[in-house]
């Protein structure tokens, strides 16, 4: 099995282990190696968040439950990329893979209901490109994630929300890692019914396998598979 490089490029500290945790847990254990990259790492906006140390503290401790590299930290604006030029993000994603070169990037789906991850999503999608622009090593994959009260919170106005069509099968085990690094964070899980409580991480993934005939999994969207022969 030819071992990859996964790269994630998300919003916030959380996302990368709310939409993604569970299967880079699985992915490390296989010899992949997993980087996140979080654009906006100190979340100033963020109501009842830890001082700028505790959350770099949280943030790495979570990268170790899921099996990842230390993270990549921008320095993005909070609910605000919006304010941001567009090319100033795209400019920002693609330095990050010059220097990872990875084989697959996840990252938002573009019709979450948060906002950051809508130019997340678009500026990611145009760095994506890059190795049809300059030599640098050619994607194998390009997928969105979903994000557990943002992802479902979306509203149908258009037909164009998550319609997963790739499942990684993560078993229970991925499960409790994934749990492990959410409460990592400070603040971020909730008491069920909320989608963020352990219950509903769990049922979601039941969900998820039960679409394909596992028993947990976690599921991603395609925007571009090369399949090799």
């Amino acid at each position: 099995m030819n071992k990859k490089i996964y790269l994630t490029i998300t919003a916030h500290p959380d996302d990368e282990a709310l939409g993604f945790g569970a299967s880079s847990y699985v992915l490390s254990q296989k010899g992949h190696t997993i980087y996140n990259c979080i654009l906006s790492g100190d979340v100033d906006a963020r109501r009842h968040k830890p001082d700028e140390e505790a959350l770099k503290e949280h943030t790495n401790n979570a990268q170790k439950f899921m099996g990842a590299e230390a993270p990549i930290l921008g320095a993005f604006p909070n609910i605000k990329f919006n304010t941001v030029p567009h090319l100033e993000l795209v400019q920002y994603i693609e330095g990050i893979i010059e220097q990872i070169e990875p084989d697959v990037i996840i990252t938002h789906h573009p019709y979450d209901l948060n906002n950051d991850h809508y130019h997340t999503s678009k500026a990611c999608q145009a760095a994506a490109r890059l190795y049809q622009r300059k030599p640098c090593n050619p994607l194998k994959g390009l997928y969105f994630m979903e994000i557990p009260s943002s992802t479902d919170w979306a509203f149908p106005v258009d037909g164009q929300n998550f319609t997963p069509d790739t499942f990684i099968e993560v078993g229970e085990q991925g499960v409790a890692q994934k749990l492990k690094a959410l409460q990592a964070y400070e603040g971020v899980m909730r008491p069920y019914p909320h989608p963020r409580s352990d219950a509903s991480i769990k049922a979601l993934a039941t969900l998820r396998g039960s679409q394909v005939g596992r028993m947990y999994c976690e599921a991603f969207q395609t925007a571009m598979n090369i399949i090799e022969l």
